[in-house]
């Protein structure tokens, strides 16, 4: 009894439900050693529910008011979630209005979550390299006959209570997989590389294979070539593929094989990387007078300050900057991470990232597989000696990985809303997460952006943040002459050529004539956005949700873009039975169709979601625009992100107004960005590029700032009516969206909480409204904004409001009525 005097007897852990408290279970007597903070245990929740949870702390506290259970088994050897994570976990929670295990489902990879109703498959080609134990056989006995299982079926005939144990060795050993990591199974790229074995690796014998090959020149001829390129008898050794050897020689294969089955050679096999080009060959590019002392000031900024705005414009040699600051912290024994807004950017940082740090870097995000994240995760939380990665690459979800040493965290393209989680809970900003995260690390923060966000140049100016402006472009390219057409007046003169001014045709046509490529934007993918009936002007909607169908021309349908709902295209009215039903609008699909009437012959691509599904589609994508075998890319804001292509002469935004007239007060900001950012796709190297843009408001404000480039006049303008209306940043903003399935109930639910936070918080609250979209897949919603000042305390404030949303749940009419927080929504 001694020993549990001394041991911890409970364990408060977080668990991967919506509930805002901590669970505490019992540590059997046999677990007293095993069950620390951060490692994973398996606990069972209600009444037949498994969950592998995580420890959050260690206490000899009995809890009242139920009966505690006992931990069933401790999964891990070591931790898997170190404590700078938990705190931050605790951070997010608290900040973004949502429960630990809301964080605990967003932070860990599939792969490390485990519950009830876990789907298992079983791997049919898996071979066992040694015996599995009679439980491991038993549950791969149980699982083979259906192919797969949840944990929860193979439960109710595997009636030990180390299920979820030995499921967890299975996936390790690839017997099984799980529900995600089956939709894409990880299978890295090999390149087959030849060697000598080590055995005949000198002088002597190989001499015996010389003479024995003076009968078979060709063979000789393979063997001499690879001593020279590979360097095998030097101390340079150098590793050489098999395409390199046959390249290199221009022997048959068959020359190769018979020095293979001779055993002179032997081959292995090699995870593709990606290449490190001749000209650079690992080495750092030296930086341009104007990039060394942008790199000069952010480090003398940086002994002041814990985060830096870059607001330099696209195509200043950016990247550039942060690869050399990345080396510094290398060099320094610390971690870095490199946020990107979404994986469209990857595919091309990542080469310039592998040139220079090699295997040190480490990608994460979400259309790589299920595996893959699990390996980077697991190559995070090794011991410093055996760590694998010091910069890590990803999106968004990358500041929940196990850092441990973090030195600096750069934000490229701060600007974008793609750093804002949007459902499922935590909703938070990647951007301003990465701060905390930085701060808890005692690491350093470097926002990057041609167009900063209004927020983040507010804290600038204000002195929270440092500010570095670097206002040229690399080797001194101009930015891009930027013109306007007018639609209104071409269409008012029958000018206008289906979707397109004519001057926009005569321009992408000069560009491929010249032999350049082209990059059309239109923010709305699908064919055309709606159909109409031009008799009583009916327009087909969603069954679920409030908002009209958009055509997809590929699959001949009519799709809904938020619950997926389809439904054949429709030709007759279903209002008033008339065979008068019109598409309006145009989107990315229909773009792609007409270019191809407009320029026969010509290579166009489309860049969308639709076309985008998995990471490779998207790679194959800009693969093919790089190399020139695509003339025209139609995209929506994918296109506007930090692509580099050198050839593009000609960039046309084709809808301005449908992103500047948008009802939301964040509107103007958003569409100066993207028409900025897009923009500065065209003319990159060696000469200026062109913008066209196409609008019934040539003279619009935010337009004419494009045109300019003038962020500076956007800025005051935004930020006066800001002001004025008291928006972000001079307020903080808490959005609560209310959710039933009746919207009677839903109106009187909204009402009575509404009121009570109006008899607290007064003018600060406004609404109840319905949002622009009042229904979506069968949920009626309706929203409560409050403004927070900022001198106001927006821990007190949630206090309050959480009192208010628990007393809604407790009310016997609208306890079924779902309320959903969002604090700094986008």
């Amino acid at each position: 009894m001694e020993h549990q005097s001394h041991s911890p007897l409970f364990a408060n852990v977080i668990l991967p439900i919506p509930l805002r408290k901590l669970f505490t279970y019992r540590i059997p007597e046999e677990f007293a050693h095993e069950v620390t903070r951060g490692k994973r245990v398996i606990v069972q929740f209600g009444a037949r529910r498994f969950y592998s949870a995580i420890v959050e702390s260690l206490h000899n506290e009995a809890p009242e008011g139920y009966e505690v259970k006992e931990i069933i088994s401790v999964l891990d050897d070591k931790p898997i979630v170190n404590d700078y994570q938990l705190e931050f976990w605790e951070w997010i929670a608290s900040y973004y209005m949502c429960s630990k295990g809301d964080v605990m489902k967003a932070a860990l990879p599939s792969g490390l979550k485990l519950e009830s109703e876990t789907q298992i498959h079983i791997n049919t080609e898996f071979v066992a390299s040694e015996p599995l134990t009679a439980s491991e056989n038993h549950i791969l006995d149980i699982i083979a006959h259906k192919k797969t299982l949840s944990v929860s079926d193979i439960g109710k005939v595997y009636k030990k209570t180390d299920l979820l144990r030995v499921v967890k060795r299975l996936v390790e050993i690839g017997a099984v997989s799980i529900e995600e990591t089956i939709r894409e199974s990880y299978k890295p790229k090999t390149e087959t590389y030849i060697e000598i074995p080590e055995a005949i690796r000198n002088d002597n014998d190989l001499k015996v294979f010389f003479d024995e090959l003076k009968r078979a020149p060709k063979q000789l001829q393979v063997l001499m070539k690879y001593i020279q390129l590979s360097g095998v008898l030097t101390p340079h050794y150098e590793e050489v593929s098999k395409k390199v050897l046959l390249e290199a020689t221009g022997a048959a294969p068959e020359a190769l094989n018979n020095l293979i089955k001779k055993g002179v050679l032997r081959t292995y096999e090699k995870q593709k990387g990606l290449e490190i080009t001749p000209e650079t060959d690992g080495k750092l590019k030296l930086l341009s007078d104007l990039q060394q002392r942008v790199f000069d000031q952010i480090k003398q900024t940086f002994i002041d300050k814990s985060v830096i705005l870059l607001h330099g414009y696209t195509a200043s040699g950016k990247t550039e900057v942060y690869i050399r600051l990345i080396d510094e912290q290398i060099k320094a024994g610390k971690q870095v991470l490199y946020l990107l807004p979404e994986i469209a950017l990857t595919a091309q940082i990542i080469n310039r990232l592998k040139v220079a740090f090699g295997e040190k870097v480490g990608i994460y995000h979400s259309k790589f597989s299920d595996g893959e994240r699990v390996r980077v995760w697991n190559g995070l939380i090794n011991e410093a000696e055996m760590r694998q990665y010091q910069v890590i690459l990803g999106a968004r979800s990358s500041v929940f990985l196990p850092f441990s040493n973090l030195g600096l965290i750069i934000v490229d393209e701060e600007h974008e809303n793609s750093y804002k989680q949007y459902d499922p809970a935590p909703r938070y900003h990647a951007r301003d997460a990465a701060m905390v995260l930085a701060q808890k690390h005692n690491a350093k923060v470097l926002l990057g952006t041609a167009t900063p966000s209004l927020e983040s140049y507010f804290n600038a100016e204000q002195g929270k943040y440092g500010l570095v402006k670097l206002y040229s472009r690399y080797s001194n390219v101009s930015l891009p002459e930027v013109i306007t057409v007018d639609t209104s007046d071409a269409r008012d003169r029958k000018k206008m050529q289906s979707h397109f001014h004519p001057d926009l045709i005569a321009s992408v046509k000069q560009a491929l004539d010249n032999g350049e490529q082209v990059i059309l934007f239109q923010n709305r993918r699908g064919y055309s956005p709606y159909f109409q009936c031009t008799s009583c002007h009916a327009i087909p909607k969603c069954k679920y949700c409030d908002v009209s169908l958009t055509y997809h021309k590929h699959v001949n349908l009519l799709v809904c873009h938020y619950c997926g709902f389809s439904t054949s295209k429709i030709n007759t009215c279903p209002s008033c039975g008339a065979d008068t039903m019109t598409m309006h609008g145009f989107g990315t699909e229909k773009i792609e169709d007409e270019l191809a009437l407009f320029f026969p012959g010509r290579r166009v691509a489309r860049m969308d979601v639709d076309t985008t599904r998995s990471r490779k589609s998207y790679e194959k994508i800009i693969y093919d625009f790089e190399n020139h075998e695509v003339d025209i890319l139609v995209g929506t804001q994918m296109v506007s992100k930090g692509l580099d292509f050198d050839n593009v002469s000609l960039v046309c935004i084709l809808d301005a107004d449908h992103l500047i007239n948008f009802p939301d007060f964040r509107a103007f900001e958003r569409s100066f960005q993207l028409m900025s950012q897009v923009s500065g796709r065209a003319g990159r190297k060696n000469k200026q590029g062109k913008v066209l843009i196409q609008t019934i408001e040539p003279n619009h404000y935010v337009i004419q700032d494009v045109i300019k480039n003038d962020f500076m006049h956007l800025y005051r303008t935004q930020m006066q009516e800001r002001y004025h209306y008291g928006y972000p940043p001079y307020t903080r903003i808490i959005q609560l969206t209310l959710k039933h399935k009746d919207k009677t109930i839903l109106d009187k639910g909204a009402d009575y909480l509404a009121k009570n936070l109006k008899n607290e918080l007064g003018e600060r609250v406004i609404g109840p409204e319905y949002p622009l979209i009042g229904r979506i897949n069968n949920w009626y919603q309706k929203t409560i904004w409050v403004k927070v000042e900022r001198q106001a305390s927006m821990i007190k404030t949630k206090e309050q409001l959480w009192h208010w949303i628990d007393d809604l749940a407790a009310h016997p009419d609208f306890r079924t009525v779902f309320v959903q927080p969002d604090v700094d929504p986008m």
